[in-house]
């Protein structure tokens, strides 16, 4: 093409999440918009691999449907998602118990009733074969993972702490978003303490679930972010986008109108007016909006913070039968090894698996464990012998997570100076909700600079969580 016609009011540099989003808000504005993306395709880390039919998440972030872009951003209306079981399954002293089994009541009051009568219930067993051998083929010797709970010994204490758990669960939903962010930030595991609960309830499920859906281990994220993703998980369900984490990016730009997202084209330099690119030179515009990973845009734009990452690798098996029955996510609360969490995924959603065949993804929050090490702790989870269970591959990724440590502000700004902007999960919190949020603010942020009226408003747009 010659290089006159490369030019457009907005230059979008990624097409991940948050640079697809704006360029939703941008576009039905009327502002011309192109968006260059390096990689052969879009979604960046929501990548998905397929391999021999399975579809493996390459980090495998969970969404809750409670996530406020989910239903606001255009382009993904026709996005399914998958739900897993209500609550959480976590695994304890050789057995398994459920968790937030049911969604809280609109009062605390309410929840306390409900969790009291929830926890006077006992489990009815999960519906599995007793094992008869450990992954290296010896009797386990230990309690098969179907026994019944006892109602007065779990993880998560006595009924009575089960009862406060449910009643901060709902207190949690119940409150707003800015009263969440006006509370004193700690470290999420002080935080955590001070809240009055058991160390047991804490220990057995709200350090694990917080583990899993903020891919930190040690808990050093912001006690306010930490809210946020309770907050989120009180309102909603986990669930995984249909068809692989990059569906939710595909549906994005598959809305877009044709020539907006550009693939294959790798950015050397930005500035106010211009992009330039290593195969199609210079692209001219009006603004450029950098939508990249932190790392990515402080290497375009030096001096741009760079935060601290969690890493995370994602260890996916096919099993010969399914390990559990249901759509359960799987928590490890005695961490007594690599795996935090892990699930059987064909369960959760069929299309990640040829049909008759399952798919079992495990995330282990830090470099890849041996598989040895690997295996016999998803034996000890699943009560089941895993020796022959395929490998079918193992994602690890360095820079999975931006860290969220205290002090941390989940409204970092998206506006350099004029004409030069940038959003991501970096600029606001470490979600897919944080990135489409970003993605949204930018937009909102460019608009007004070009003189702009949005058909919304910088106080309405939902929060970050």
């Amino acid at each position: 093409m010659p290089e006159h016609a490369h030019h457009a009011d907005v230059v979008i540099v990624g097409a991940g999440a948050a640079g697809l989003s704006a360029a939703h808000r941008l576009t039905s504005a009327g502002v011309t918009t192109v968006v260059l993306e390096a990689a052969p395709c879009v979604g960046g880390r929501m990548s998905t691999e397929k391999v021999d039919g399975f579809r493996l998440d390459r980090i495998g972030q969970l969404l809750t449907t409670s996530y406020p872009e989910l239903r606001r951003t255009p382009g993904l209306d026709s996005l399914v998602l998958r739900p897993f079981a209500p609550g959480i399954l976590v695994h304890s002293d050789g057995r398994h118990h459920r968790a937030a089994e049911r969604l809280p009541a609109r009062s605390a009051r309410g929840a306390l009733t409900t969790a009291r009568a929830l926890a006077s219930a006992p489990l009815a067993p999960l519906a599995a074969r007793t094992p008869t051998r450990s992954a290296s083929g010896t009797p386990p010797g230990s309690t098969p993972r179907s026994s019944p709970r006892s109602t007065r010994s779990t993880p998560l204490g006595t009924p009575l702490d089960q009862a406060r758990l449910g009643s901060a669960l709902a207190r949690i939903a119940a409150t707003p978003v800015d009263r969440l962010l006006a509370r004193p930030e700690l470290p999420a595991a002080d935080a955590l303490s001070a809240r009055g609960l058991p160390s047991r309830t804490i220990e057995g499920f709200l350090r694990p679930l917080l583990s899993a859906l903020l891919c930190d281990p040690g808990l050093t994220t912001s006690s306010r972010c930490a809210d946020l993703a309770l907050h989120a998980f009180a309102r909603g369900r986990l669930c995984l986008p249909e068809g692989g984490a990059e569906a939710l990016p595909e549906h994005l730009a598959a809305a877009l109108p044709p020539g907006v997202v550009r693939t294959g084209v790798r950015v050397t330099s930005v500035s106010t007016s211009s992009v330039g690119t290593a195969e199609h030179g210079e692209f001219t515009c009006r603004a450029v909006l950098l939508a990249t990973d932190a790392r990515a845009a402080a290497e375009l734009l030096p001096g741009l913070r760079v935060p601290p990452f969690h890493e995370v690798s994602v260890v996916h098996h096919a099993a010969p039968e399914p390990p559990l029955d249901g759509p359960a996510l799987l928590l490890d609360a005695d961490r007594a090894g690599p795996v935090a969490h892990t699930a059987v995924i064909s369960q959760v959603d069929p299309s990640r698996a040829p049909v008759g065949r399952v798919l079992v993804s495990s995330t282990v929050l830090g470099p890849p464990p041996e598989e040895s090490a690997v295996r016999a702790h998803l034996a000890a989870l699943y009560g089941t012998p895993t020796d022959r269970w395929e490998r079918l591959a193992v994602h690890h990724t360095r820079e999975a997570v931006p860290a969220m440590s205290p002090p941390h502000d989940i409204r970092r700004p998206v506006r350099l100076l004029s004409g030069l902007y940038v959003c991501g999960d970096h600029r606001g919190t470490s979600t897919v909700q944080g990135a489409l949020h970003s993605g949204r603010r930018a937009a909102h942020a460019v608009l007004t600079d070009f003189g702009i009226t949005p058909s919304y408003t910088a106080e309405t747009l939902p929060a970050a969580a």
